[in-house]
């Protein structure tokens, strides 16, 4: 998501393009290093990375031994709560630098120990214009980096307590926002009990942490901006056979920026309610939840005051030989102020992998939200995207999941086993004229509401992941937007963004 900034001087602007060109070069110059240093990681860079590990010889105790090991180095996950290093307790496990800090013992037991790790995601934006250049919003590049530290300790099989810290920065932005910016903080710190209970397995998790469902296309931690999204909450857990039931219970974390360690619990804003999974229905997996949505002082084009939104959500997402698919529906009710809800929102992707070189995918994006077609009735069917995941569209932002109707057809190709090419198109036109046309993440485009046509316009997007090593991931991404007559009416005009990112994880 692109924060909208306040205008420089073209002058000004041309040194900062400059500067880009340096820090990319730079940024890739180290990529080259770290790639010649180290032999490329199998894994794509879409999946969890592989550590690297040195030769068996040097780690095991026999050769032998070795030969005959069945146990893996773990792999560092999105989530790094999620990993288990009570691995490397098994000495014919191949070790890695600093493999002391990653397993630290705590008493005799394998599986009681503390974890150390480390995040550092550098990436620098240009885009050229915010908010379609409408208002004061001008070209703007700059450079977002964002560090995470972790402690993850273990206690027996049944306990687990976890806290992450984030520095997040962002140098040169015309506009710092909360999502820009959040100096030394608590991002999570929760503990977790887990147990057996009825034939199942119980969880109950309590603090401050991250929380995603499904594509995060309405649930996300908001990893595409600089600082993600945390809830304070309690999360409890049962796990049965194929099925699985889930019930949470949040404040979202409101991010601040004056100073170190001021993120608080969002009294004005909850989030909490039912979830179930079940496993192998057909040739794929069903989900679905319910939650309230509860928001003081809610303003929207239609209506203000007490968002009460009740919301209903319903997905399917399988493979069948070489097709691929997630389907996924929401429908939304309750009351802000004094006007009733009705809004919903559609979201879809299918697949089909050829056999043929570089493993080409060939998909379609299809997704839909409701705008508020009739103003002042006393109904608001505005879609609210709740904690959207900006890059389901684009990193650019140009897109929110409100008042749309989305067509993106895509191929994906792999030279190698750790590059990835991408290359969409996307068609947007608004569900309503009545309404406006929204941007990232749910802000609407001043001067479109009522008017001009459906059409918004269309954009391209060409992307490049690669693992470098295998815990250091590149990316490029780049979005040219070409606005319909919605836009340029109210006085928009084309736009275009570059990102360039290196990822670390340790």
């Amino acid at each position: 998501m692109i924060e909208r900034g306040g205008g420089r001087h073209h002058g000004q602007h041309a040194a900062r393009a400059a500067r880009a060109s340096i820090v990319a070069g730079l940024l890739f110059a180290g990529a080259d290093a770290a790639c010649a240093q180290t032999a490329p990681a199998s894994t794509p860079a879409s999946t969890p990375v592989q550590e690297p590990a040195p030769a068996a010889s040097s780690a095991t105790p026999t050769a032998a031994a070795a030969s005959t090991c069945t146990a893996k180095r773990p792999v560092v996950l999105f989530n790094r709560w999620q990993e288990d290093w009570s691995v490397l307790a098994n000495p014919c496990v191949p070790r890695a630098p600093l493999d002391g800090l990653k397993y630290l013992p705590l008493g005799n037991d394998p599986a009681s120990y503390l974890s150390l790790g480390v995040n550092l995601r550098e990436r620098l934006e240009t885009n050229d214009a915010p908010l379609f250049g409408i208002g004061s919003a001008q070209s703007d590049t700059y450079l977002i980096q964002r560090i995470e530290v972790h402690a993850d300790a273990h206690l027996g099989q049944h306990w687990q307590f976890f806290v992450q810290l984030q520095d997040a920065r962002a140098f040169g932005k015309n506009t710092v926002s909360p999502v820009d910016k959040n100096p030394l903080d608590l991002e999570q710190a929760f503990a977790t009990y887990t147990g057996a209970l009825g034939g199942g397995t119980f969880k109950f998790r309590v603090g401050r942490q991250e929380m995603a469902f499904d594509l995060q296309r309405f649930i996300a931690t908001r990893d595409g901006p600089n600082v993600r999204q945390a809830f304070d909450a309690v999360w409890a857990v049962y796990e049965y056979q194929k099925w699985r039931f889930i019930g949470y219970a949040t404040q979202p974390v409101q991010n601040r920026n004056a100073s170190d360690f001021d993120d608080v619990s969002n009294r004005d804003l909850t989030f909490s309610g039912v979830r179930f999974e079940r496993q192998s229905v057909g040739p794929g997996d069903l989900s679905g939840y319910w939650s309230r949505y509860n928001r003081n002082n809610a303003r929207f084009l239609d209506a203000s005051g007490p968002e009460h939104r009740d919301v209903w959500d319903v997905r399917y997402t399988g493979t069948l030989g070489r097709f691929d698919w997630d389907l996924e529906t929401m429908l939304q009710t309750g009351t802000v102020g004094n006007a009733t809800i009705g809004a919903w929102a559609v979201g879809s992707i299918a697949g089909y992998k050829l056999d043929a070189p570089w493993s080409p995918r060939i998909a379609l994006q299809v997704d839909a939200a409701s705008g508020d077609r009739h103003p002042h009735d006393g109904r608001v069917s505005t879609f609210n995207p709740l904690f959207p995941n900006g890059y389901y569209f684009t990193l650019a932002g140009y897109t929110s999941y409100a008042n749309l109707i989305h067509v993106k057809p895509s191929v994906t190709l792999k030279p190698s086993a750790n590059l990835s090419l991408l290359g969409a198109l996307g068609f947007q036109w608004r569900e309503t004229t009545g309404d406006a046309v929204y941007q990232q993440p749910n802000i609407p485009v001043p001067g479109t509401a009522g008017k001009g046509g459906l059409w918004t316009g269309m954009y391209v997007q060409l992307r490049a992941d690669w693992t470098i090593a295998a815990n250091l991931i590149g990316a490029i991404e780049a979005v040219h937007f070409q606005v319909g007559d919605a836009i340029r009416q109210a006085g928009g005009h084309n736009a275009d963004y570059v990102g360039v990112e290196l990822k670390y994880g340790w």
